[in-house]
């Protein structure tokens, strides 16, 4: 497997929570490396621009509101299929139908707070990556 860099986004309701370090030390435990790391309150133009797929769907002001509710924690992550690796850790978008042991499982309420996001292919992570951390080469 090769080397990869994926986003992580520890959501507001986890931050809220207080669930940060507990979803670092997954992260760690999984064995990704935080190569960058910085906790921000989203502006309504960062999360529509950062959602702008989803734009026109009827979930997509009930999204923004959420993310852009109180701060969020950004990660760049990397390790050895970083990406399969931390969607394995985070678990299903339904903390209801998640594993025992992944952070939605653990700290998600529901589908649409459910604690964090992952980059979902090469793809999305080399694009999200690079929204929040253009720095990232």
């Amino acid at each position: 497997m090769a080397i990869e860099r994926t986003l992580s986004i520890i959501k507001p309701d986890a931050v809220e929570k207080n669930k940060i370090g507990a979803i670092t030390a997954l992260i760690e435990q999984a064995g990704l490396e935080v190569k960058a790391m910085r906790m921000t309150h989203l502006s309504k133009a960062q999360a529509e621009g950062f959602y702008a797929e989803h734009k026109g769907r009827g979930f997509f002001d009930e999204l923004v509101e959420f993310m852009t509710r109180s701060p969020v924690v950004l990660m760049c992550l990397e390790g050895e299929g970083a990406i399969s690796k931390y969607r394995a850790t985070m678990g299903a978008t339904d903390p209801a139908k998640a594993e025992e042991g992944t952070i939605r499982k653990a700290f998600g309420s529901n589908i649409g707070e459910n604690a964090c996001h992952g980059s979902d292919s090469p793809e999305s992570a080399a694009r999200e990556v690079s929204y929040f951390f253009p720095e990232i080469r």
